[in-house]
């Protein structure tokens, strides 16, 4: 296909694909799907060879939160069954966190549910920060904990920090129909506040709630203009007792079609497997790691993923390596922007393709990292109400709730977690 050896062409060249390439990969047919993942393949490699890096998240307050992020199990009014508990204690998280590096992740995602943090759960996460880089060597942490506030961005820094998470999640034209509490604009705000800060910026998208190509290309074009360094990919679980509980409209290869357009427009970038994948994908997980260079290991916040053992075993069947603690993520010229030279010009253009201009030190666990965050509780009913999509099912008619399980191990109980 011109298409591919044109897209292929443009990624080894770091050169950004247009928007109607973009929609073009979307709508590629099943025929052609093997080869789509085989071109963006090619790209995957030249920046990011066989390594997978594995990333490790852990909930550190679940549920009850007052946005009503129409996606989130934990969303205040949430029927959803999930475990709920307030803040662990440093020593709690430090544990979970170990469980992670041990079965081989190399970067921990502390994540909690809120609007955003207070300046007191700033100081409760830098005390957890701290103690998990002393007993860690090495690791790398990303926080999420939804919008910042003035220099607290800084302070998580400071305290060792070396990425934050918060994903844009869909289109701005159809944020609203998703999250009335908070603002499009607020989050890409928040993302920048970490650039400025020096953190490595982690932002993505949520597929799978109903939007069109359209809004998937608007998404993916929006992060590559904000340029984090990590783009975590989460495909919807739709939780029973939530807004989009109906929303089945995913199948395995459309799955792939995305995370192919995702490479494509985000050659050199991060691309991050995240929620979503064993629902989604299910048994075409392994030709996803053709496509993406990063991966959520064992359970995510609020659901359960496949066994720890399940995903090195696939990684390893499937001819990859998982990427060492020695080993730098990011290609050199990322890597060093990310370093350093602050203030410094680009020839290059902006976007996920290259360094540009939305600051220094830009970096999902969204992904998995991506709270929810807002202060009032707007129940909205299912499918059909005003600014909720519709529901619909699964193009092949089955609503794979049997795939969905709620996470019960783990942080937050007394059971070990799936590492």
């Amino acid at each position: 296909m011109d298409l591919l050896n044109t897209l292929v062409d443009k990624g080894l060249r770091r050169e950004l694909p247009t928007r109607e390439e973009a929609l073009a990969v979307l709508a590629t047919s099943d025929d052609e799907l093997l080869d789509v993942v085989a071109a963006a393949g090619k790209v995957r490699r030249q920046w990011f060879g066989r390594r997978v890096k594995l990333n490790y998240l852990v909930n550190l307050k679940s549920g009850l939160c007052p946005e009503d992020c129409s996606y989130c199990s934990q969303r205040l009014g949430s029927k959803a069954g999930i475990l709920k508990y307030t803040w662990l204690k440093p020593e709690e998280a430090s544990k979970a966190a170990a469980a992670g590096v041990a079965g081989g992740a190399k970067r921990v995602c502390l994540v909690a549910s809120g609007r955003g943090p207070t300046d007191r759960d700033v100081d409760r996460v830098t005390k957890t920060i701290e103690a998990i880089k002393e007993e860690n060597e090495g690791v790398e942490v990303c926080a999420c904990l939804g919008l910042l506030s003035d220099g607290q961005a800084d302070r998580l820094r400071s305290a060792g920090a070396d990425a934050y998470n918060h994903n844009l999640n869909t289109s701005e034209e159809t944020y609203g129909a998703i999250t009335t509490t908070h603002t499009y604009a607020d989050r890409v705000e928040t993302v920048r506040q970490a650039q400025t800060a020096g953190l490595s910026a982690c932002s993505g998208l949520i597929a799978g709630m109903g939007e069109s190509d359209a809004d998937l290309v608007d998404v993916v074009y929006a992060l590559r203009d904000l340029d984090p360094d990590s783009v975590p990919v989460n495909f919807l679980i739709p939780f029973e007792g939530t807004p989009l509980a109906k929303e089945w409209n995913l199948t395995p290869q459309r799955c792939l079609r995305i995370l192919a357009m995702v490479r494509f427009v985000c050659p050199d970038v991060e691309v991050r497997l995240a929620g979503g994948r064993e629902v989604h994908l299910r048994s075409m997980q392994p030709l996803a790691l053709h496509l993406v260079n990063s991966i959520f290991l064992g359970d995510y916040l609020t659901s359960e993923g496949q066994a720890g053992q399940a995903d090195l075993d696939m990684i390893a069947d499937a001819g990859f390596e998982v990427e060492g603690a020695g080993t730098t993520t990011l290609p050199r010229h990322r890597a060093d922007a990310l370093a350093g030279d602050c203030g410094s010009t680009s020839a290059e253009p902006a976007g996920c393709g290259a360094q540009g201009s939305s600051g220094c030190g830009s970096h999902a666990a969204g992904g998995g990292c991506g709270p929810c965050g807002g202060h009032e509780e707007r129940e909205r009913a299912a499918a059909g109400e005003e600014g909720v999509p519709a529901a619909r099912t699964e193009p092949n008619g089955a609503a794979r709730t049997d795939l969905v399980a709620v996470r019960r191990r783990g942080a937050g109980t007394d059971l070990a977690p799936n590492a």
